[in-house]
This record gives C-alpha cells, structure tokens and sequence, in this order.
C-alpha cells in the first residue's frame, strides 16, 4: 500500500472519533448549561489533563518520577479515559516523536506536515495504528498494561457509563463528552501549535516553543521548549513564573508517599543555553517490580 493510502482518514473506522464530537455538541444542547454542568465539566477536564500529562507523558513516556505498581495501574486506568488510544500506543508514539523531533520521521510535526496533520490527521491514518512494543520494552513486561492498552475505547465507554450512573445526564455529556472533546484538543494543540508559536529559550535543534496559553490549557505542557531542552524533568515550568499545574499536585503526590523520586531540573539545566542538540530520550529509571 502507498504511503499516502495509509495516511488518508479512515472514515468508517474513525466513527467514533466524529460521533463523540456530534455528542458533545447536541448532549450539551439537549442538556442544557447549568453551574452543575460546569461542574461536570471542569471536573471532568481536569482529571483527564492531569492523568495525561502526569501518567502519559511525564510517567509512562518519559519516567520522570516513581511510584508503585497499584498507582501505575490506576494512572494508565485514568489516562485511557481519555480515548488517545492505549498507554503503551501512547508511550511508544511520543518516544518516537522525541527521537525524530520535526524530522521527517516525527509522527506529527507541524513543520514537516502542516497544523491538519500534527494536530489530528495523524491519527486518523492506518500508518500509526499499532503499537511498537520495541519502543516500550520497560513498560510491555507488565501483563496489567499489555491487557489495558488493547481495551483502547472500551476504558472511555466505561467511564461514561459510571459518570452517567453518578450524576445523568448532566454528567454524561458535559463531564463526559464536553470534557473528553476538549481534552482532546487541548492536548493535540500541544503537537499542531508548540513546534509553531511562541519563544524559543533554548537551541534544541527542533522547532519546539514555549507558549503560557497552551502551558495554562494543558497544566504545563505549553511549556514545550523546555521540555524538548530537558525531557527528565517532571517540571516543565523551569521557573516560578512558568505555572505548571501538574507538577504542583506531583509534588503533593510526592510529601504524601504515593509518588517519589520526582526529578527536577539542575541549575546549570535551567540557566544555561547549550550548543543545540538533538533532543533525545533520555536514560530512564527502573519502573517498579
């Protein structure tokens, strides 16, 4: 098959995607707004956001912190409510991305290929549909998240169906449905838009930028140059100023013991600008048995 073929939308299999956003717009029509359905809605965006961006990326895909095994389960559970596919898919594809960064092997560079592709139409392909266990060999050898990272969807389902269970309607489709939409996006702003807008503190040798509205959005993850600058870090707001809402719970996570060993950033990291460099994946830290 032609390269162009595996990256042209599958319509029919990518339903759900489409249907998710026709529910978010009519349930939120249907239901109507209410200070209980921004309730929902808050609440429901950011579980999500922090599940992704301290289980998914600062955890699962670069290691930055410990904890044990229950809380690794229950971090990918959390994350896969989210619908961006399996915790392993997840991993695998941002390893890749950090070793080809705006290369033409990254999966979803916006220098590369255009705000459509980074953004959403990377995912939509045949192309990037599997798991490359390679990438991910510290992560595949427990059997808890091989078997969640198949169930890919059916984690999503079932959250909306206990959301529903919990609080109806009301719950489904904003703190559901509203919130899983807007999550999405946030998230994917980070690949469309952080390679393209904002400052460049320092030479990476990729495109990547800081940007505070997208830092806000996705508690920290606008802060994307300087995670491309320093990938071991589990804060991605460098200084004060730079707010990064995910590290902040990460560190009360942290004096309560379910979290430890969260790695920070040197001074000489943090002050100094090195020749540019390639960002690469850095060596990561024993997972726990």
């Amino acid at each position: 098959m032609h390269d162009r073929d595996l990256d042209r939308p599958r319509w029919r299999e990518n339903l759900p995607f489409w249907g998710v956003h026709v529910a978010a717009l009519a349930g939120a029509v249907a239901v109507g707004w209410s200070w209980g359905a921004l309730a929902w809605l808050v609440g429901g965006y950011a579980v999500r956001m922090f599940a992704i961006t301290a289980g998914y990326h600062r955890y699962f895909a670069h290691r930055t912190f410990k904890t044990s095994r229950v809380v690794q389960f229950l971090l990918a559970l959390v994350a896969m409510s989210s619908a961006q596919r399996g915790v392993l898919w997840w991993a695998s594809h941002h390893r890749h991305h950090h070793r080809h960064s705006d290369e033409v092997d990254d999966v979803h560079s916006p220098v590369q290929r255009g705000f459509w592709w980074s953004h959403v139409q990377w995912l939509l392909g045949s192309r990037h549909i599997a798991t490359d266990f390679e990438r991910v060999k510290d992560l595949a050898r427990y059997p808890e998240l091989r078997a969640l990272n198949k169930l890919d969807m059916w984690v999503a389902v079932g959250w909306g169906f206990v959301l529903y269970l919990i609080g109806g309607p009301t719950a489904l489709f904003w703190g559901h449905f509203v919130a899983l939409v807007a999550a999405w996006h946030c998230t994917f702003f980070i690949n469309s838009l952080a390679h393209v807008w904002g400052t460049r503190p320092y030479p990476t040798g990729d495109a990547s930028r800081n940007n505070a509205l997208l830092a806000l959005l996705t508690f920290g993850e606008g802060w994307h140059n300087n995670h491309h600058h320093y990938q071991r870090s589990a804060r991605q707001g460098f200084h004060w100023w730079q707010i990064d809402l995910t590290y902040y719970v990460l560190v009360v996570l942290e004096k309560l013991r379910i979290v430890w060993d969260l790695q920070g950033v040197p001074d000489h990291v943090r002050d100094q600008q090195p020749a540019p460099a390639r960002a690469r994946v850095e060596a990561a830290a024993p997972l726990p048995p």
